[in-house]
C-alpha cells in the first residue's frame, strides 16, 4: 500500500461523527457498493460548484473538471488536492483503483485511466457518495 492509498481500517469509519446518511448511501460509501448507471440526478448538474463528501463534506471536485464520460455516473478528470485517497480493489474479476474520501475513508468510485485531457484519468464516482453545492450567484 502505497502512501495515497487508503487503509479501509484505518481512520474514522464512514458515518463516525459523520452526517446522516440514507440507506442505500450507507450501502455505496460504507460497504463499497455501486448505485445503478444513470440513476443521480448529479449526471445532469451543469452548474459551476463544488462537488462535497455526502458523509464528512470535504470538498472533492470542482465543476469544471465534471464531464459526461457516457458511463452512467458523473464523471471528473481531476480532484482537488489531497481530497482522496485510494487503493487496488480486486472485487469482480477484474483489478480496479478503488476511490475513498481522505477525510472520512467513505467509498466514492474507481479511478480508471481513460478520461479527457489534460489529466487522461476518469473519476468514476457514485452520485450518492456527493453533495453538490453550487456556486454564490
Amino acid at each position: 500500500m502505497t502512501a495515497n492509498e487508503a487503509d479501509p481500517t484505518e481512520g474514522p469509519a464512514c458515518g463516525s461523527g459523520c452526517g446522516p446518511l440514507t440507506p442505500e448511501q450507507i450501502r455505496v460509501m460504507r460497504d463499497h457498493g455501486t448505485e445503478r448507471p444513470g440513476s443521480s440526478p448529479l449526471n445532469h448538474e451543469k452548474r459551476a460548484g463544488l462537488y462535497r463528501c455526502a458523509a464528512c463534506g470535504t470538498p472533492l471536485f470542482r465543476s469544471e473538471t465534471k464531464y459526461d464520460s457516457g458511463s452512467g455516473w458523473p464523471s471528473y478528470y481531476d480532484v482537488l488536492p489531497d481530497a482522496v485517497e485510494s487503493r487496488t480493489d480486486v472485487s469482480h474479476g477484474m483489478v480496479r483503483t478503488e476511490i475513498h474520501c481522505a477525510s472520512c475513508k467513505g467509498h466514492l468510485g474507481h479511478l480508471f485511466p481513460d478520461g479527457p485531457r489534460p489529466t487522461g484519468l476518469r473519476y468514476c464516482i457514485n452520485g450518492l457518495a456527493l453533495n453538490f453545492v453550487p456556486d454564490a450567484a
